[in-house]
């Protein structure tokens, strides 16, 4: 699995940083503030200029029971498939708030 990119988290709980592949664009996830249901995504990611490309819900692993954040990234940069990406430890991070956004291939 390969790192596409690195995020920290903020204070308020969102995560700031850099999209590295497929494009290079800075990004933000953004507390969904209307969600209604258990389904909705927990974020709205953005680029740096506000164009939404994706969303992100926090989960709780099955076996590990440990909390992560799952992430689906869509636009026509991307191809046409979705890219599907989890938030996790950086690899030689000491910053608990780092966070690498590791791609899920899907084939």
């Amino acid at each position: 699995m390969a790192a596409i990119g690195y995020v920290t988290k903020q204070g308020d709980g969102s995560y700031k940083g850099q999209l590295n592949r497929p494009i290079k664009v800075g990004i933000q996830f953004v507390h969904n503030g209307t969600k209604s249901a258990e389904k909705h995504p927990d974020f709205r990611v953005y680029t740096a200029d506000r164009v939404e490309i994706g969303a992100a819900w926090n989960r709780v692993g099955r076996a590990s029971g440990k909390e992560y954040v799952s992430v689906s990234l869509e636009g026509p940069e991307f191809g046409q498939r979705p890219v599907y990406a989890n938030l996790g430890r950086a690899a030689g991070q000491d910053d608990p708030d780092v966070f690498a956004l590791i791609w899920s291939p899907t084939d």
